[in-house]
């Protein structure tokens, strides 16, 4: 099992999980994805997420911040959506994608778990 595979697979047992991307932001697609949700379709996400990720660099290059992105939080009425920009030096180009249901997701430990997820992910 590669270990982007037990990445999607621990990101999926945070509480209110609904699904997971390990995503490509110059190509935009998804190196792997698992979800629960009918509902979610994680290409579709992963493609439009890396617009997201890609608007933020340019901005903050526009602005001269010598500023990384930590995380994107995207907060829907039902959903929140995190993303996590992979800062390890052979995996720059990735995020972790991250949909969560608000009803059943504890915001600050989702997000301390997907960081304590990038720790451990080698790619």
């Amino acid at each position: 099992m590669s270990n982007i595979d037990l990445a999607l697979k621990d990101m999926m047992t945070i509480d209110g999980a609904l699904g997971a991307a390990v995503v490509d932001y110059n190509s935009g697609m998804a190196l792997g994805a698992l979800g629960s949700s009918k509902a979610l379709d994680l290409q579709i996400a992963a493609a439009g997420n890396t617009e997201v990720v890609r608007a933020k660099m340019r901005t903050i290059e526009q602005l001269g911040l010598n500023e990384g992105i930590e995380d994107i939080l995207i907060t829907l009425t039902n959903q929140y959506h995190l993303i996590r920009p992979l800062t390890g030096r052979k995996s720059k180009g990735l995020f972790l994608y991250l949909a969560l249901d608000r009803g059943r997701a504890n915001l600050a430990l989702a997000r301390h778990r997907l960081k304590s997820i990038e720790e451990d992910l080698e790619v």
